[in-house]
């Protein structure tokens, strides 16, 4: 571990070698042998290993061995690497050192634990060599590929082995892969016998140590605490919401407290019947299971210790199909072809957080959208759901537009309503609750928001979008308040009589968004500008209305939609321009992108994560916005 660029504890990692017969391997510096118990000789002439009864001897360029009853027919030798004699890895396993595994990935050794001698082996013939002879014990020998000898070789300073209770006779373990198993009580295997203390019973297996470990993703803590055992042993838990209390029956241990790095406090006591273990974990969430060879209880333990600060997302538990990839302070989280990326929207005059959006849809991941203004929490342009313009465009801005599967498309729509049937073919002037007397205006209710006016004239439409099947469902005059999702158009009927129908009368409308490629289009939501199209720098604030002098083209949190090949997703910038933006996009290689609503809004959100709260990309809460994007499982043919 290092702060700051300061080492605060050794480095020490496995090193690639090769040579005379190593082919390619790992090995360990000599010098930090002793701190696995193994026995080292070092001089000019030679090397010597030692661990429980068994001897390696490199002398001349060969391996000779003692204690063995067999061995490979070839040994590797000894390496050099930046200046420190290396062993190779297999040679240890071979001598007995046990090898464990906390987790699949980390390579841990099992606590030093010193060496029992063993009896040697009577004289084993290997590869044709005979026994040695002599007043000592019968050595078997090996011969290997000739190397250089390790006379250049530094010569070692031993570092003192560590010291372990000793609770029960010490053995030689052999390296057994660690495997997980379930978190109900082991059956305990009986121990050798350990006399009895002034407790009244005889132990069946003595707890040998206890060791943690912790880590830090942004504001999450994970801790693991490993209690190690001279053998299996059952146990009892019991949980409450400071903690975990363990009981152990028939485990002997050297009663202790201690407050753990976390702040966690643990305590170790000894009782008529056994040990019992206690962990205070403030409020974390545990989870308890056991690992074999050696024997080990771990206790892992999240705590989210500032709920000020949103949680980091999980990437060892992204959903399927989900990918994140971080560039520095860019990051990239894409969606396979699993996923369908679709807008929502809060009631009008609304907002929302981009988790509860992204929940209301049963989605996986989503990110805040267009542009709106905070006082109202109105949308300031285009927002299209089901075929449906919740809100009107501004007709200059960058749009995305998603069809009924979710492939998008990049453009610049001019969506209008078209009114049909009765002979007519009429569109609409604008799309909003408040009518001019001037205008056709379209709006569709959200059961809470009146329409109409006096000497004004609405009618409800029903039967879905298109012409050929909509009909007038009602005629109102005056003010009134139509159903959530009823399509509504206000008049003067003065100014357009034509429209004055009686309930029944055919009259359809549609979406014609004005832009070739875009019929099919479902959902929208303008925000721009356009970053990357087709691989290339775009960029082009004055074609799109944008003032770059303003608050609008700072250095901020920015987010965007963008295109990776065949899979849409979600890009994250930590603080830049929008400029800064797209080139960092392109240079990630992305295919298009399209900036959303930035800043104090920039929220990305995707579901799990740490204590199954979900995770964020942004470092700080975001405010709540009016709508979103939101990717959502497909569903299958089977599931329809």
């Amino acid at each position: 571990m290092a702060l700051g660029g300061v080492l605060l504890s050794p480095r020490i990692e496995t090193k690639p070698l090769s040579g005379p017969g190593t082919a390619t391997t790992e090995g360990l510096p000599v010098w930090f042998l002793p701190r696995l118990g193994v026995q080292v000789q070092q001089d000019g002439a030679g090397l010597t290993l030692g661990y429980g009864g068994r001897t390696l001897n490199f002398l001349g360029g060969r391996w000779t061995a003692q204690g063995f009853s067999s061995l490979p027919t070839t040994l590797p030798i000894p390496q050099t690497y930046n200046g420190s004699l290396h062993v190779p890895v297999s040679l240890l396993t071979l001598l007995g050192v046990p090898v464990e595994a906390d987790t699949p990935d980390v390579l841990d050794f099992a606590p030093t634990v010193a060496p029992v001698a063993a009896p040697a082996t009577p004289g084993v013939v290997l590869s044709g060599v005979a026994p040695a002879t002599g007043s000592g014990s019968p050595a078997a020998t090996t011969s290997v590929a000739p190397g250089p000898a390790p006379s250049a070789q530094p010569q070692l300073q031993p570092a003192p082995p560590i010291k372990l209770p000793t609770t029960t006779p010490a053995t030689t373990p052999q390296p057994v892969p660690a495997q997980p198993v379930p978190t109900q009580p082991t059956t305990a295997q009986p121990a050798q016998p350990v006399p009895p203390g002034s407790t009244g019973f005889t132990p069946v297996a003595a707890l040998l140590s206890v060791r943690s470990s912790r880590t830090l993703d942004r504001n999450i803590e994970l801790q693991r605490v490993v209690l190690e055992f001279s053998a299996a042993a059952t146990y009892t838990v019991q949980r409450d919401k400071n903690g975990l209390s363990f009981a152990l029956p028939g485990v002997s241990s050297s009663p202790q407290t201690q407050q753990l790095e976390s702040g966690d406090d643990l305590g170790v006591s000894l009782g008529a019947v056994g040990s019992s273990v206690r962990l205070d974990t403030r409020g974390g969430v545990s989870e308890v299971f056991t690992l074999q060879n050696p024997y080990r209880i771990v206790i892992d333990t999240t705590t989210n210790i500032n709920t000020s600060v949103p949680p980091p997302v999980d990437q060892s538990a992204l959903p399927p199909g989900v990918t994140l990839r971080r560039l520095g302070g860019l990051s990239l989280l894409t969606f396979d072809a699993r996923y369908a990326p679709r807008v929502v929207a809060a009631p009008l005059g609304r907002s929302s957080g981009v988790a509860d959006l992204v929940k209301s849809l049963g989605g996986v991941a989503g990110v805040n959208a267009g542009y709106f203004d905070p006082a109202s929490s109105l949308p300031v342009d285009l927002v299209a759901l089901g075929g449906l313009m919740v809100s009107p465009s501004l007709e200059k801005r960058a749009t995305l537009g998603l069809d009924a599967s979710g492939t998008p498309r990049l453009g610049y729509p001019r969506p209008r309503y078209v009114l049909s049937g009765a002979g007519q073919n009429l569109t609409v002037n604008s799309v909003g609750a408040r009518a001019n007397p001037l205008w056709v205006t379209a709006f569709v209710g959200d059961g809470r928001t009146a329409v109409g006016g006096d000497a004004l004239t609405t009618l409800v439409l029903q039967g879905g979008l298109g012409s050929a099947s909509g009909h007038v469902a009602r005629a109102l005059t005056g003010r009134f308040v139509p159903g959530a999702g009823d399509f509504t158009i206000t008049f003067d009927p003065a100014r357009y009589p034509q429209l004055s129908l009686p309930a029944g009368s055919p009259l359809g409308y549609s979406l014609n968004w004005q832009v070739p490629g875009w019929d099919d289009v479902q959902d929208a939501v303008a925000a721009g500008p356009l970053l990357v199209s087709g691989g290339k720098l775009v960029l082009d604030p004055v074609r799109e209305g944008f003032v770059t002098s303003g608050s609008i083209w700072r250095a901020t949190r920015q987010v965007a939609f963008i295109t990776v090949g065949q899979q849409s997703g979600v890009a994250f910038l930590d603080n830049g321009t929008p400029g800064d933006f797209a080139r960092a996009l392109l240079s990630a290689g992305v295919s298009s992108a399209m900036r959303f609503d930035s800043g104090s809004s920039a929220t990305v959100y995707v579901a799990g994560g740490y204590l199954n709260a979900g995770g964020y990309l942004n470092t700080v809460w975001s405010r709540s916005v009016p709508n979103a994007l939101v990717f959502v499982p497909k569903v299958s043919a089977q599931e329809k």
